[in-house]
């Protein structure tokens, strides 16, 4: 099989996770929850590939890397989650694109990278596709649509989570160079699935009832959360990072195709041209 086919696939797990957490957080589930079921449901689907993952040799800045990434992705997934809950999937993922526009900065602070001049193209499509998102807006004057979505929660909930992405995957890569990215990935889950069994236990009102109360739905929330992990994993395997991490990121259309269907969104068709320019964007920047 392909590494096209396995990043294909990893993105389309990783939207109809969040399709399917968007769609039980609007049947009132607590979101705290379902930010620790997309972790803690997806562990024991992922526990069976530690047999076959060789442990390196661990040193001291891959322990204190691995304890600065994990609380920042804790904020992360509390503020993905939050913003899915409270806006549309079509106003919320494709701001996930910022992303890389991020990395240029992050990475050049912490990693010492500099972006070519096809990178700054890609920066350009990036913004060009988030004016497209609300470009309904433009009668209200040319910055409206910028400023539409400043009105929406979500959006700027998710720009944060970007940014916080963006530095993640910096120190990720840092663990990556001193461990190895099967190691990483794997034993990552875990200690994020326990960081956040503990501090939401401790924040939500009967959270171990209410993290087996709808096990049907959580189930599948796991196991789509374990594919895309394991595709991630395989597909990195076989081609570079930046070229699979293009194609994970169709997962910003495939939401808004998800809002479309499931949701019965607004405003799509200019949401999707939104969307996909921004993805083009971003293909300028990992890839070319």
């Amino acid at each position: 099989m392909s590494w096209f086919v396995y990043a294909f696939v990893c993105a389309l797990s990783l939207a109809t996770a969040d399709a399917l957490s968007k769609k039980v957080l609007d049947d009132n589930a607590d979101p705290y929850v379902i930010a620790w079921v997309r972790t803690g449901y997806a562990t024991p689907f992922i526990a069976v590939l530690i047999p076959f993952i060789d442990i390196p040799e661990l040193d001291r800045i891959f322990f204190i890397i691995t304890f600065l990434a994990v609380p920042l992705d804790v904020i992360a997934v509390l503020l993905y989650i939050r913003a899915i809950k409270v806006s549309p999937l079509s106003l919320t993922l494709p701001f996930l694109s910022l992303t890389p526009i991020f990395l240029i900065v992050t990475s050049y602070i912490i990693l010492g990278e500099k972006p070519d001049k096809l990178g700054f193209i890609g920066i350009i499509l990036v913004v060009i596709g988030a004016y497209l998102l609300n470009v309904h807006a433009i009668n209200q004057g040319f910055l409206a649509p910028f400023k539409a979505i400043a009105k929406e929660q979500g959006s700027l909930l998710m720009i944060v989570v970007a940014f916080i992405f963006s530095v993640g995957a910096c120190l990720g890569k840092i663990a990556v160079q001193h461990s190895s990215p099967e190691f990483f990935s794997v034993i990552y889950i875990f200690l994020l699935s326990l960081v956040l069994f503990i501090i939401i236990s401790l924040k939500s009102k009967h959270f171990l009832s209410k993290s087996i109360s709808r096990p049907i739905p959580f189930i599948f929330i796991g196991l789509l959360i374990a594919i895309m992990i394991v595709t991630h994993l395989k597909a990195i395997s076989l081609i570079e990072v930046s070229y699979m991490v293009s194609v994970k990121r169709l997962s910003i259309l495939f939401g808004v195709l998800y809002g479309i269907t499931l949701f019965k969104e607004t405003n799509i068709k200019e949401r999707f041209l939104g969307a996909s320019v921004m993805v083009s964007g971003i293909i300028l920047i990992s890839v070319i």
